[in-house]
């Protein structure tokens, strides 16, 4: 049988509870079991356990449609691994910490994502939903991509040349992060993945991690100049971008950028 996303985390956890493998017995269009994920702290509970396992399915999947990608251009795709930590960890960037929230650490191309994060994304930012938390791992994983292409390299060589649009190229990056988590949504939607509500829950993500958003939130006035990652508008227009098109090429955020 064909499930989703959300069919996934059901599986996870029958399969934790009645100790039997339940997502083996599912067609889940190409999902496997999360190997590229790092052993997660001890004494995770049932939700936490599951949680583990459907992002470990949702980061299995993710790359597999970028090692395709990548072959069909006569490349091979290296595979970033996931941290799940709890409260700090250390990383080749230095030490992680919850309050930085979900990061990519391009020393050891590690994603890094406290367990607590996904509680939060839900009560305090207002972003319910397992397709929210698939659209933040997917978009580190966008991270991973600009790094082992060399575009994350190029900003910061930008950054340095032009230190007065250091902020407005760290937002031309994420939004570029952004968009090419649309583009694995694309894929998950062409596989029938994706359930009603799913590219709504991505979108109400992207938004809620807006730097006018989070401003707002902080209680302080909007200065964009101080954005890093984009308003919430234009973070949402380029998921949507990605998802839309599927294409790598409607990516380029730094379109006439020298």
């Amino acid at each position: 049988m064909k499930v989703g996303l959300g069919g996934l985390i059901v599986l996870v956890i029958l399969s934790f509870v009645f100790k039997r493998d339940f997502v083996s017995l599912a067609d889940t269009g190409g999902m496997s079991s999360g190997a590229a994920v790092e052993a997660p702290p001890a004494n995770v509970s049932i939700a936490e356990d599951s949680l583990t396992q459907f992002i470990g399915s949702v980061l299995d999947d993710t790359q597999q449609h970028w090692t395709e990608i990548f072959a069909a251009g006569g490349q091979r795709y290296p595979v970033s691994t996931l941290v799940l930590y709890r409260d700090a960890t250390p990383t080749a960037c230095g030490t992680g910490q919850s309050a930085s929230g979900p990061f990519y650490c391009p020393a050891d191309q590690k994603v890094y994502i406290d367990l607590d994060f996904f509680t939060e994304l839900h009560e305090r930012f207002g972003a319910a939903g397992d397709f929210a938390q698939a659209y933040v791992l997917a978009h580190e994983i966008g991270h991973h991509i600009q790094t082992i292409t060399g575009q994350s390299q190029a900003m910061r060589q930008r950054q340095e040349r032009n230190p007065s649009q250091a902020n407005q190229l760290s937002v031309r990056l994420e939004l570029q992060a952004d968009c090419y988590a649309g583009v694995w949504a694309h894929s998950a939607a062409q596989r029938n993945l994706l359930e009603d509500g799913d590219v709504e829950e991505g979108l109400a993500a992207a938004a809620a991690v807006g730097d006018d958003r989070l401003q707002k939130a902080a209680g302080r006035r909007v200065t964009p100049e101080g954005f890093t990652h984009g308003t919430s508008a234009q973070r949402m227009e380029w998921f949507r971008r990605g998802l839309s098109t599927g294409s790598v090429a409607e990516c380029n955020t730094f379109q006439g950028v020298r």
